[in-house]
């Protein structure tokens, strides 16, 4: 059954169902503020998934939880809102236009339920008993807290006074810009892959900068949080998520993602020196004339 792509959908398709289910229903009954309603909703659907993760033995149950989590929160608060202003409706379309691609795009690399990221088996396999508490702590809780933190200004837009400005605009267009960069990085990746007539991919995006596809998501989540930090009066704690999500990629994922690479690809170190980390502009290598 595990080896089936399709049940293995049904089955990641059910747990996520059982898990939104529980984290609303949590969320409607809690008595206490919104923002920690919220809070709390999300770390006991992460609970439920990762409860599942271990009894499949995949930890991988849990990856589409980082693009679903904000589609189900946003939806959430859109469906209930009395009255939806432009202030909700565009960082609304930015998060699920973001949300959409980046679940479509792990559904398109989704094998089944045998398949687990190499990043979780290296973990398992370094950690050893220790590895319950890193896959709980580390796997499953650490990204719903940075997701969380990430979507609580979409949260605030709905439930606090809001000053509709100019950068309601200029910060739903760097979102959407990100979201653009994000599906071309992914269309030029697959492409790659497919012919895979090079060790490292070299064209579009891709040219100069190691990483766009993080660039994306990077920017994704600055537009969210300056929009709402520079249109709701005193709540500059909202730009938490933006600067949570960028350590986590600068000094977790960009990180493991290259040790990985240079591992197992030759010229790994020639193609760093020539490529920029994020940034896909062209640099100048010192040695060049």
């Amino acid at each position: 059954m595990k080896n089936s792509r399709a049940m293995s959908f049904i089955i990641i398709f059910g747990i996520y169902v059982l898990a939104t289910c529980i984290g609303l229903l949590s969320y409607i009954t809690l008595p206490f503020h919104f923002a920690i309603n919220l809070l709390l909703a999300d770390v006991i659907a992460t609970i439920i998934v990762f409860i599942f993760s271990v009894l499949l033995n995949n930890a991988s149950v849990y990856d589409p939880y980082w693009s679903v989590q904000p589609i189900v929160i946003v939806l959430a608060y859109a469906l209930t809102s009395k009255t939806l202003e432009v202030y909700h409706i565009l960082p609304l379309i930015a998060v699920l236009l973001w949300g959409v691609r980046l679940t479509v795009n792990w559904a398109y690399t989704f094998k089944n339920l045998y398949h687990q990221d190499w990043r979780y088996t290296k973990l398992c396999n370094t950690t050893g008993k220790f590895y319950p508490f890193v896959n709980f702590f580390g796997i499953h809780m650490v990204p719903t807290l940075v997701v969380y933190l990430c979507v609580l200004p979409v949260a605030y837009l709905f439930n606090g006074e809001y000053v509709e400005n100019i950068y309601t605009y200029l910060f739903t267009f760097v979102s959407i810009f990100a979201f653009v960069i994000q599906g071309i990085a992914d269309i030029q990746m697959h492409k790659f892959r497919k012919n895979r007539n090079s060790t490292f991919i070299r064209n579009g995006l891709w040219k100069y900068s190691r990483h766009p596809n993080y660039l994306g998501e990077i920017l994704m989540w600055w537009g969210i949080g300056l929009l709402s930090v520079l249109t709701m009066k005193e709540n500059y704690f909202l730009i938490a998520g933006a600067i949570a999500n960028t350590l986590l990629f600068l000094f977790i994922s960009i990180p493991l993602a290259e040790n990985h690479q240079k591992s197992r690809k030759e010229g790994f170190d020639q193609y760093k020196k020539e490529t920029r980390m994020l940034l896909p502009i062209y640099k100048r290598v010192k040695n060049e004339k």
